[in-house]
């Protein structure tokens, strides 16, 4: 069937939920406080809300160990009334495109198996891309592995390329997936408050957003509770990815190209899709690819080796987005964020590789450890003269 959004405004909306595993207790802690037990309370309140949400693998495990099991409850409960799909993706959230093929898949089947863990036999049609961060590649690897669709941004539609209609539902003439598109510059907002505003125009109209979760509470404080006042409005409609795909006639074909989530048109031309994470300008990023390479390679190497798992835990954690992303300076003031910048949250990233080159325990690894080390020394070096030099006190 189709809708009638003449009647009623509908409202597809995306949740990512990620935080990274070696971020703070705190930090971590205040997330699910301030947002994702909003989110799963306001939904638990208004059975007819529907949802769709990525919860990162490694996000699932912080939860568990801080305690926070009535969280996995209300996740679990939304999940059996219908009321939330939930998706694929890597479960330590790296940029997939970046990283060796055999990794990417890894971390998919990871995520598979810690969502089984936590919500048992669940099926995942819809995959979220980390930072929707799109290649041709990787979109042919998650087709491969069972996945029907995904979510992207409408600048995947590539600079020269006609405007999209991200009311219907288009198929990856790269991958055979089926895609659909968020809005980006309604998904920049504050969602509810323009939601609201649009409902109030008599807007009836399809919208399509995706955000962290943590807009609704962490990262933005919205004292009158716009979200639960939303979602109790009968002239609203909302739904899964999933079930809009299946309600939508024949797709068109489409072929989108390498990008991001926060990729501009100029990037694109420039030829650098993921600029956010690996900006051929930035030294202190290039150098921090350097060591994940040396790192994968050397986990590749000695794969049999006796601290595997280990290896294998510092590598996912130090090839997280976060490890890049804090180090690009950018600016998102006026994305409820600030300046990407953190020496520490680099640093954090950096240790995490470095550790997974220390933990291989086969003597013969020495002189990898020994290249890791030293290219810690370097990039701690840049990361902070340039603290200091440059973004110190302003």
């Amino acid at each position: 069937m189709d809708f009638d959004i003449s009647l009623f405004m509908l409202w597809i909306n995306f949740l990512h939920l990620y935080q990274p595993a070696a971020a703070d207790k705190e930090i971590i802690a205040a997330a699910i406080a301030k947002s994702y037990h909003r989110l799963v309370k306001a939904l638990l309140k208004n059975p007819r809300v529907k949802f769709t949400l990525n919860v990162s693998g490694c996000l699932l495990e912080k939860i568990d160990e801080l305690g926070c099991h009535a969280l996995l409850a209300g996740i679990k409960k939304l999940l059996a009334r219908g009321q939330i799909e939930l998706t694929g993706t890597a479960a330590y959230h790296p940029i997939l495109p970046l990283i060796p093929a055999d990794e990417a898949k890894a971390q998919i089947k990871l995520q598979e198996k810690l969502l089984k863990k936590y919500f048992g036999k669940i099926k995942t049609r819809g995959f979220f891309l980390p930072e929707m961060a799109y290649s041709p590649a990787i979109a042919a690897l998650i087709k491969n592995l069972g996945y029907e669709w995904i979510i992207l941004d409408e600048m995947s539609n590539g600079h020269r390329l006609k405007k999209l209609d991200c009311g219907r539902i288009y198929a990856d003439a790269n991958s055979g997936l089926k895609i659909i598109f968020r809005e980006r510059r309604l998904s920049q907002s504050y969602v509810p408050k323009t939601i609201q505003r649009l409902l109030d125009e008599n807007s009836g109209q399809i919208a399509v957003t995706a955000t962290d979760a943590e807009l609704y509470g962490l990262n933005y404080n919205d004292l009158s509770g716009r979200l639960e006042k939303l979602i109790q409005r009968p002239d609203l409609q909302t739904e899964t990815v999933s079930a809009f795909i299946k309600k939508q006639a024949s797709p068109e074909s489409i072929a989108p190209v390498a990008s991001s989530w926060e990729s501009t048109p100029a990037e694109l031309r420039r030829g650098q899709p993921f600029a956010l994470w690996q900006n051929k300008r930035n030294k202190i990023q290039l150098k921090i690819w350097e060591l994940a390479r040396l790192a994968w390679e050397t986990a590749e190497r000695y794969d049999n080796d006796c601290q595997r798992l280990w290896v294998e835990r510092h590598l996912r954690r130090g090839l997280a987005s976060c490890t890049f992303w804090w180090a690009s300076g950018h600016n998102f003031k006026n994305l409820f964020g600030a300046l990407s910048w953190s020496p520490d949250e680099i640093e954090r990233g950096v240790n995490e590789l470095t550790k997974a080159v220390r933990s291989i325990d086969d003597s013969a690894s020495r002189a990898a450890k020994i290249k890791a080390e030293k290219l810690c020394l370097e990039i701690k070096k840049l990361i902070w003269n340039k603290h200091w030099k440059y973004y110190w006190k302003k």
